[in-house]
């Protein structure tokens, strides 16, 4: 076995000296202590943190609209095949989970499978779509906290402070910083916030779909519908470009499952625990989808205009019209808070995965050693947390000010990303484990087959989606020489990606020559 001190003695980044065997998979042995704490978190916790990040309520009020808009009556088809390679995807993490468990994960897993600059390459389209969707969170989380003071004062006064740039920037700016403080402070803090605001998502989710589904079947309401099994049929949707599109959306409504994963080494149970986490996640989030879907179909129906789910004034915050209407004035202010809570709860555990990748990347010297640092006390990844939230903060500043349609374009950019590590951690899965796939009928698929399977499907969402932003008319409208401002950053942070991995490469050789983390070389232990 590898000797491994649970426990460094100094807090700090971790150093490496041979140990005396090497793994059963090929080399996974080489994987360092990060130093974070062990056992802090169980199954249920885990799967809490997993759903939390993708805020399924946050979600919800923005893509309802939006999915309608292209599919129809077929929304509730289309989050099942946005679920589809979720699903498969989730299959290869879990197993790599199981051989690999290191915070690292699409990182760490990746320059294991492909070497160390495919590795670096996923690991960046990890950190940066979760600094986009840091920013974008807490916008939406200030948004809402505006709206809601408003509902609550009465005053309209308030609401409009939400359009005040320099408030709306400065009030964001104060949650990033409040959910920066609470990741700070590790697993335990965290995980406790975590139970309180995930439960009270769901539990008004359920709240919601109750009395829409009750005053729909009333038969009193305008533009209602009668439940069908029909919109479950993926096939019926108009044409292959609108499936498309709204499978783009529906992909990013499962985005951020994988958190569950990225705390392995802070699990118990490090090697099972997170994957079974992951899988209980994605069954809770389709289920919340579909309900809220067929619910919210029913009471307002797909129309465009009043409370149809296609009239595009309330596309992009469908929750906003029907809170009133479905639970009333009381309780209709809960959806405000739903959101609110879901956009604050999903703020703050977005930090996870982006401070261990950027702490098992700096662990593995493919990323300055300080960022490496571990909290004496909390065992968190302090100057990895902060380095992202101030990352955050300043990305969001920086784009409030220059352009609105520029932070719009780099929300739009964040498909691109989210396709990109998925779909390389998925063929990083069925490549690692190659020479098992023969063992049994469940290595080949649930090591194979369904990851290779997964990967396919989101690189040719990839690659539809590459296409599709080249168009000026993708996102907010505006382009550069004809070219889609959209494609241009999209593909534009993929490229700094390339720079900022060169700049490494001449400051850190040893790891892109394969020394510190590949398939063949030796374990690792902690020095005191």
């Amino acid at each position: 076995m590898v000797q491994v001190d649970p426990r460094p003695q100094t807090g700090d980044t971790v150093t490496s000296v041979a140990a005396t065997t090497s793994s059963p998979h090929g080399g996974a042995g080489d994987t360092r202590s990060k130093g974070l704490s062990g056992n802090s978190v169980g199954l249920l916790g885990s799967a809490v943190i997993g759903i939390s990040t993708v805020a399924p309520v946050y979600c919800l009020t923005s893509t309802l609209g939006p999915t309608v808009g292209e599919v129809g009556v077929q929304m509730p088809a289309v989050f099942l095949a946005g679920f589809l390679p979720m699903l498969l995807v989730a299959f290869a993490y879990r197993e790599l989970n199981k051989a690999v468990p290191d915070c690292g994960t699409s990182f760490t897993w990746t320059v294991k499978a492909f070497g160390p600059r495919v590795g670096w390459m996923c690991g960046w389209g990890l950190v940066i779509a979760t600094i986009i969707v840091l920013s974008n969170l807490a916008g939406v989380a200030t948004s809402f906290f505006y709206l809601l003071l408003g509902e609550l004062t009465g005053s309209p006064t308030v609401a409009a402070l939400d359009h005040n740039r320099i408030a709306h920037v400065l009030t964001c700016l104060a949650f990033i910083a409040i959910a920066t403080a609470i990741s700070y402070r590790g697993m335990t803090a965290t995980k406790g916030v975590q139970y309180t605001l995930v439960g009270l998502q769901l539990a008004v989710l359920a709240v919601f779909v109750a009395m829409a589904v009750t005053k729909a079947r009333s038969g009193d309401l305008t533009g209602s519908l009668h439940f069908s099994w029909s919109w479950l049929d993926p096939f019926a949707v108009k044409s292959f470009s609108s499936f498309t599109a709204g499978l783009s959306l529906s992909i990013f409504m499962f985005w951020g499952w994988d958190t569950c994963l990225t705390v392995n080494e802070e699990t118990a149970g490090s090697e099972k625990t997170p994957g079974r986490a992951a899988l209980l996640a994605m069954l809770v989030l389709i289920g919340s989808y579909l309900l809220t879907a067929v619910g919210s179909q029913m009471f307002a129906g797909v129309g465009g205009k009043g409370l149809g789910l296609g009239n595009p004034r309330t596309a992009d915050n469908v929750f906003a019209a029907l809170a009133n209407p479905v639970m009333g004035t009381v309780l209709g202010v809960l959806l405000f808070v739903a959101v609110l809570a879901s956009a604050a709860a999903s703020l703050q555990t977005t930090f996870i995965p982006v401070a261990r990748t950027v702490l098992a990347m700096s662990t593995y010297e493919a990323l300055p050693a300080s960022f490496a640092t571990i909290h004496p006390r909390f065992r968190s990844p302090g100057r990895a947390t902060v380095a992202a939230g101030a990352a955050t903060g300043v990305f969001y500043a920086v784009m409030s000010f220059i352009s609105e349609n520029v932070l719009i374009d780099t929300i739009y950019a964040l498909g691109l990303m989210i396709c990109f590590y998925y779909s390389i951690t998925a063929f990083a899965c069925a490549w690692f484990f190659r020479r098992e796939l023969r063992n049994s009928v469940r290595d080949l698929f649930l090591k194979g087959v369904f990851p290779l399977l997964g990967g396919l499907l989101l690189a040719s969402v990839f690659a539809k989606t590459l296409l599709d932003m080249w168009n000026p008319a993708y996102g907010s409208g505006s382009s550069v020489f004809g070219i889609g401002s959209v494609f241009l950053i999209g593909v534009g942070l993929l490229l700094l990606g390339v720079v900022l991995m060169l700049a490494m490469q001449r400051r850190n050789p040893a790891f892109f020559r394969g020394e510190i983390l590949t398939r063949a070389t030796p374990a690792l232990v902690v020095e005191d």
